[in-house]
């Protein structure tokens, strides 16, 4: 049975985006995808699926316009507080600039800067407010580009949310607190993303493949930190899918080589940021369990 929009306000807001032609997902009080992976109970796949098994449990992938199918999310999750807009669909292609403003990060304060320092305006645009005091703003990028998710590569406290990735949708409850649209903000469609920024965003031309940073003695707070943002960042995967679970397992390695007491812990950051971009989260678990044993047996 279909859940009452009536009853769940997570999933009215859904529906609601959904109207607008906003494709969605449901999302649990942490911000990442509330279905449970279709493929959770079986031995890791030599292929990833995105959803061609037929089944739901795909999370961005799973993310959808029809009303129907998306009733069909939310039953599936009734633990869901709140719903996930994917970026990078037609008919808007949403790119989301994530402005965080917690800790010693002032993404808005980065944001005008970038604007500033490169000469181009910062149109109105929809705009969404954080429960830590930040922004996300939505633009509309081109049509024939795919602009990939970074972590802090325009400046810190900046991250952006492209083809691949979502946006947590007004209305949303999190274990932080409440999304909302600011009062001030225009309606879609969002303002064009300012051909400045799009260049900025976008990876710079014959750049050489960035290589990870060697091994580290001890994993400090700045190093989780950039760890995590290897995972978020991590390249399309190839042609046989396995280019972030690649990353993944990187990252858990440097994080498990120490055998500090906040190993397990940055694994389980690292698990949350592969799950964001895509992974399913037996897979990353999986991924990371390896990582684990390897380190134990010094082949890290």
């Amino acid at each position: 049975m279909h859940p009452d929009a009536s009853d769940n306000p997570a999933l009215a807001h859904a529906l609601s985006a959904a109207a607008r032609g906003l494709a969605v997902i449901p999302l649990s009080r942490t911000k990442l995808p509330a279905v449970r992976s279709a493929h959770r109970d079986e031995p890791r796949p030599a292929r990833r699926c995105h959803g061609e098994c037929g089944r739901i449990g795909h999370g961005v992938h799973d993310a959808t316009t029809d009303p129907d199918a998306i009733r069909t999310l939310f039953a599936a999750a009734p633990w869901a507080t709140g719903y996930g807009i994917a970026c990078g669909r037609p008919p808007y292609h949403l790119v989301g600039i994530d402005l965080d403003v917690k800790h010693d990060q002032d993404g808005v304060a980065a944001l005008a800067a970038l604007a500033e320092h490169h000469d181009f305006a910062l149109p109105d645009t929809v705009t969404v407010l954080t429960p830590s005091g930040g922004q996300h703003r939505w633009f509309a990028g081109p049509a024939d580009v795919r602009i990939p998710n970074s972590v802090g590569r325009l400046a810190p406290g900046i991250d952006v949310r492209g083809y691949g990735g979502y946006l947590v949708g007004p209305g949303s409850r999190t274990t932080a607190g409440r999304y909302v649209l600011a009062n001030d903000s225009p309606q879609l469609p969002a303002a064009r993303l300012p051909e400045q920024l799009l260049t900025l965003v976008l990876p710079p031309k014959n750049a050489p493949a960035a290589r990870p940073p060697g091994p580290a003695a001890g994993v400090s707070g700045a190093q989780s930190r950039a760890l995590v943002r290897f995972v978020l960042d991590a390249t399309p995967e190839g042609k046989n899918g396995t280019g972030r679970n690649d990353s993944l397992y990187w990252a858990a390695c440097r994080a498990y080589e120490t055998g500090g007491p906040d190993a397990d812990g940055i694994a389980a950051a690292l698990v949350a940021a592969a799950i964001h971009v895509g992974l399913p989260e037996r897979e990353a678990l999986a991924t990371v369990a390896s990582a684990a044993r390897s380190a134990a047996r010094g082949r890290v």
